[in-house]
């Protein structure tokens, strides 16, 4: 059983090779890369607690590695590495969000203690996330799900009837539209909700971190388990666990959670006692589970098991008239605690909304109006206020990539006619090109002037 996964940022193979060793014979589970590229790249695949990494990067500069992996993994905490003990560059590093800095080879003492508290401070951060999760839920209720679209009012109707019920729910549906607060709802609206509402995403875990998180351990289980642990398993007991990415479940732990489903039992880690508990299981998932059933990656026993009351939710781009209700929940949300000087929206504004695709469904409606609040100064949210790519023609961001050529020119020729101010041929100058071309190119990519 590890303590946890770390992630060794160095391009000295010797440095790298040498702080591997250490970390492994403490129990550690140690990924590596030698730039920042793939050190991006190995966070996207593996579930990563602490990192260690060098300041001089073949490919860039470590501190300001930090602001990107802490804005998509906040809870991983930075221990920079710097041959030289650089005093401006640690004091940016703390800045940017690291935990702490020590010098390579001077510091050699510092690193494991460091580690720990690093490790102990990531913890506690997920800690009080499922808390505050666990605190929002008891005000959480249908009232919370917006919308009157055919497809979410169906949804709505059959989690308020299997609410009451101790029934284990699968909510089905694509990443971002609301399963979690579907979850919440029916917690909140269960015989249950007075009780402890716990959430997990399985995704986030790798399998043995997953099994402690729900399982828990006994003290002396393995390296590092100094004192018992309770899992969410027990955390939640007479109340609801909500397991979100289901499908990402390995199958050894899916076997165990069928144990609990059947028999209301189950053994921490490194004990040989059972556990009775009461609990509620909502799941959620993104994938096909009948799909990976046939492809051998989830439970046929277990899908049967959770089965029992299924609830689709359908994606924002199924539900347009939805759109308006919930920008206009998310403004007055928002601006309850920043940006009170906005009152509201322009019909432009939603009008753009409505045409977007939304792969990112209600999850990303949120960030494009929190980002829209953020740089207005005025006190009604205009287009000028969304994206630059939005604002001429948001017919064409459905099919922009950011390998492709002509989606770079599109959105290139779009900044400049912004800076510009539609003034086409100082835009025409700027981009170095004559008048006539960039007229062929803004019929050519259908831009709105």
């Amino acid at each position: 059983m590890s303590i946890a996964n770390v992630l060794i940022i160095e391009d000295e193979v010797d440095v790298r090779q040498l702080l591997k060793r250490v970390l492994s014979l403490e129990g550690f589970i140690i990924y590596e890369a030698a730039n920042c590229k793939a050190a991006l790249q190995m966070l996207e695949k593996e579930t990563v607690d602490v990192v260690l990494c060098d300041v001089k990067l073949p490919d860039g500069n470590g501190v300001d590695l930090i602001p990107r992996v802490k804005a998509l993994h906040p809870y991983i905490e930075i221990i920079m590495l710097t041959a030289y003990g650089n005093i401006p560059d640690s004091v940016q590093a703390i800045k940017n969000g690291a935990f702490d800095y020590i010098t390579k080879a001077n510091d050699n003492d510092r690193i494991l203690p460091l580690l720990y508290r690093a490790l102990e401070k990531s913890k506690l951060e997920k800690r009080v996330a499922i808390l505050e999760q666990q605190a929002a839920s008891r005000y959480a209720n249908f009232d919370s799900v917006i919308g009157k679209s055919q497809g979410i009012r169906e949804a709505k109707t059959l989690a308020q009837m299997a609410a009451p019920t101790d029934a284990p729910v699968l909510l089905l549906g694509e990443t971002g539209t609301g399963k979690e607060v579907f979850a919440q709802a029916i917690h909140a609206t269960s015989k249950r909700n007075t009780k402890t509402f716990l959430g997990l995403n399985c995704s986030a875990f790798s399998k043995e971190l997953l099994e402690n998180e729900l399982f828990g351990h006994k003290a002396g289980a393995f390296t590092g388990a100094i004192k018992e642990k309770k899992g969410l398993i027990e955390e939640a007991n007479e109340g609801t666990l909500f397991l979100d990415e289901i499908g990402e479940m390995p199958l050894e732990l899916q076997a165990k959670l069928l144990r609990i489903l059947e028999t209301n039992t189950f053994i921490k880690i490194g004990d040989t006692k059972q556990i009775k508990v009461n609990i509620r299981i909502i799941a959620a998932t993104n994938k096909d589970l009948q799909q990976e059933i046939r492809e051998g990656r989830f439970r046929g026993d277990l899908f049967y098991r959770l089965n029992l009351v299924t609830i689709t939710l359908p994606a924002l781009r199924e539900r347009q008239e939805d759109i308006p209700l919930l920008a206009a929940f998310f403004v007055k949300k928002i601006t309850q605690s920043a940006y009170q000087h906005v009152k509201g929206m322009t019909n432009a504004f939603v009008e753009r909304l409505q045409k977007h695709d939304w792969r990112g469904n209600i999850r990303e409606l949120r960030n494009v109006i929190e980002r829209s609040l953020i740089v207005c100064q005025g006190d009604t949210l205009t287009v000028e206020h969304m994206p630059i790519e939005w604002q001429y023609n948001t017919f064409n961001t459905k099919s922009i990539s950011a390998f492709d050529l002509a989606s770079v020119e599109y959105l290139h020729i779009q900044r400049v006619l912004q800076y510009a101010k539609g003034n086409k041929s100082q835009a025409a100058k700027l981009l170095n090109i004559g008048i006539a071309t960039l007229y062929r190119k803004i019929e050519e990519y259908k831009i709105d002037t």
